[in-house]
Parts: structure tokens; sequence; C-alpha cells
């Protein structure tokens, strides 16, 4: 089968999250089966403009900003003549609408919609925007089958008018052999992470104040962040404002095996984004032995088990987020009886078991068409 892709962003963008880890590790070995798979997305310094990875061919042309307009040209200058049996349209950020235009079967991809979380992210015209542009696709979308990766995902589509028919639970995967425990042991003084995309809607701001909360009873912690976004100016600034600056480390964009080395010196790993569809990195950190402490919204509610893998908290709320941390550092016994379930947990999510079923949807999908 041929299978073409369009997303904002593949795995090696500066930028790229959760989405693109679940893109590449999924897609990758669907082309390991035996399918062609391409992937069309946005450029960025450095990039090139062709390159396999992985067996996905990935294609990269224009800036991230005006993407969507990129894929509209690009789809009637070349890729309708590519004989595609599937376009794969990865809804993330402002929708490309490929269902308005597109005449092979569409297969949609959604890990979350924005909704108002987009106004946490960006001024307020360009939020609009985006919002305005998201609520606009939706009757096209409702049209077609979609793949969603968490429970909180599945009740926020069907409440948004998507027929449960056409929506596939595929679980988020895990790479076993990257994501694991490596033996070098936890930090020899008390190290809190936090690790994702520097944005705002990600509230990193809320982890540093409520470190200042936990330095004042445990005063050798240390915080260290790991990722690179457009936000570290803010944070990094914050950080010094409050005076915690050789308290915390900022790590800029790391290799993954430099993120599997800091998730296994963790005490405990945070999250304290607005909204998310998975908690991607908790299982990560998870799978690495730490616990976590996360905010109790979409995706992350689903990826935390709170009291059994990990401890939730109110979104916003520095002062309870600062005594959970507080008390993971200072109470071995439930800090050991959390990870160990949360080890045991993370081996319940598979890249390949999603990669196959991705495929049985892909062939319903394509059939579908086909008898219309």
């Amino acid at each position: 089968m041929n299978i073409l892709i369009f997303n904002w962003q593949d795995l090696s963008h500066p930028l790229a999250g959760g989405a693109e880890v679940h893109l590449h590790e999924t897609y990758s070995r669907i082309a390991a089966m035996g399918h062609q798979v391409t992937l069309f997305c946005s450029s960025y310094d450095g990039a090139r403009p062709t390159e396999e990875m992985n067996g996905i061919t990935v294609i990269r042309e224009g800036g991230r900003f005006l993407f969507n307009f990129v894929v509209l040209q690009k789809y009637f200058s070349t890729f309708r003549h590519g004989k595609f049996d599937l376009i794969v349209d990865d809804v993330n950020k402002i929708p490309f609408y490929t269902p308005a235009y597109v005449n092979e079967p569409v297969l949609g991809e959604l890990h979350h919609l924005l909704g108002t979380s987009v106004f946490k992210e960006t001024i307020f015209p360009l939020a609009s925007y985006v919002y305005l542009a998201e609520r606009a696709s939706l009757p096209m979308y409702r049209k077609i089958h979609f793949m969603i990766h968490s429970p909180s995902t599945m009740s926020e589509v069907k409440a948004n008018g998507f027929s449960p028919e056409r929506i596939h639970y595929v679980p988020y995967g895990m790479n076993h052999e990257l994501f694991r425990q490596t033996g070098i042991g936890t930090s020899s003084t008390p190290l809190i992470g936090a690790l994702g995309r520097l944005k705002k809607y990600k509230s990193f701001d809320h982890l540093i104040e409520a470190f200042a909360i936990v330095k004042k009873v445990i005063p050798d912690a240390k915080l260290v962040i790991v990722g690179e976004g457009d936000d570290r100016p803010r944070l990094t600034s914050l950080a010094g404002t409050m005076g915690l600056h050789d308290s915390i480390t900022f790590t800029g964009f790391v290799s993954e095996n430099e993120k599997v080395q800091w998730l296994n010196t963790m005490h405990v790993a945070v999250n304290t984004s607005a909204k998310e569809g998975w908690g991607l990195t908790a299982i990560e950190a998870n799978a690495c032995g730490t616990t976590t402490v996360s905010s109790n919204v979409q995706g992350l509610r689903d990826a935390v088990m709170d009291g059994e893998t990990g401890l939730l908290y109110e979104y916003g709320n520095r002062e309870q987020l600062a005594e959970k941390i507080i008390l993971l550092l200072r109470d071995t016994h439930l800090r050991e009886r959390l990870t160990a379930n949360a080890v045991t947990r993370s081996k319940e999510f598979d890249w390949q078991n999603g990669a196959e079923t991705t495929m049985e949807v892909i062939e319903r999908v394509v059939k579908e068409h086909h008898k219309r």
C-alpha cells in the first residue's frame, strides 16, 4: 500500500513533540511491513529537502506558519498524480481541510483538539485565527474516519459530534529498547525533572514557582528542565527573578539517549501542561523507573493513575503541586511503591501493536472508499 501523510513537522524538527514521536514510531513499523510511506512536512533551518528516516520518505517544504497553504498547493501540483492508496491527515494546529479537496481516501489522526487552550499559547489575534480555523474544520472532518489515542480525546471528539462508528481507538506505544532503567541510579541530591517542548500552554512557569516553595522545605533540591522551545527566554528570566538560577538547569535540546539518562537520575518527573492528547513523557519516565506528578487535565489523567503510578494535582495550583513533590521526595516508601507500579504499567504500551492496529484501520478505510 502507498501511504501519504501530511503533518506540520517530522521527528527531526527542533520543535517536534509527542505527535511526531507517535507518527514516526507507528509508520516506520508500517514501512517495515512492506508498505510505502511518504511524509510531507514543513522544513527548518539546516533540514534536507528529502530524507529517508527508518523507511519513511520525508519531504520538507515551506515554513511552519503557512504550511497549510503549502500542503494545498503541493497536493494539486504533485501528490494527486502520485497514485497514493490513502492520505493520512494528522490534525494538529491549523487543519489542512483535506476532506474538501482530496480524491483519495482520507484517514485522520487526532491527538487532541486545541480548543481554547490555544489562547494560553499565543497572542489573541493569532490564537483566534487558529481557534476559528479548527472550529470551521469540524463539520468536514466529522465525515471521515479518525484514529484517537486516549480515552480523554475519545470523549472530547464525541462531544464535538463525531460518530462513534468513525472513531478508532489506537493506544500509544513505548520504545522499550530506548526507555528503560539503565542502572545508573538516582541523583545524590533530590532531583525534580520536567521534559517537553518549552511552550506556554505546557506551563513550565507553574513548576518553577512551585519549586520555589519546595526549596524552602528541601533546600538542596534541584530542578532540571529538559527540552527546547520559544518559551525558554521567559522561563529562564523567571528563574533568575526568583533567585533560582543556580538550582535550575535548562538543558536545551538533547538526544533521546541523554533524555533517558536524565529520566533515570530524577526522583520525580513533573508535567504541568494545561492539556495533552496523552502523557507520553509520563510513560517514558515510568519506563525509566521514575514516578510522576502531573496536572489533572485531559490526556495526563489517562497516562497517570492517581495514587497508583503517580500523583495528580489541580492544574494551576502551585501550592498543591509543591506539596505533592515534597511528599514524594520525603516519603521513600510511597515513591518506591508508585515507581514499581509505574514500571509495570509502562510495559503495557507497545508501538508494534499500535502499528498493526493502525494498518487494520487503514485497510478498512481504503476498502470502504472503493465500495463507494
